[in-house]
């Protein structure tokens, strides 16, 4: 779990460096921006299978702060969908 953790950490430091041009060169069609609700989804997870349920929280409010840059596709969805399972698990 704590290899998962570390793997989430580093994916969300390296989104911090990507620039939009870079993403679309790589084929990616979402603004850096989009990729971050995914991200802070995923750590907050973590956070909540190792019992680190303030970092999930933390994280979780991240996600939901950047949802804006989701388009209102299945992708967009899968994410909000996703946000709204791991909320019900972690917020008291």
């Amino acid at each position: 779990m704590h290899q998962e953790l570390l793997w989430d950490q580093r994916a969300l430091a390296a989104a911090d460096v990507l620039t939009d041009e870079r993403n679309a060169e790589a084929g990616v069609a979402l603004p850096v921006a989009g990729l971050y609700p995914s991200l802070h989804l995923n750590l907050a997870d973590c956070y909540r299978k190792v019992g680190d349920l303030e970092h999930a929280r933390e994280h979780l409010q991240h996600a939901r702060a950047g949802i804006g840059a989701l388009g209102d596709d299945e992708y967009g969805q899968l994410i909000r969908d996703g946000l709204d399972r791991l909320a019900e698990q972690v917020d008291p």
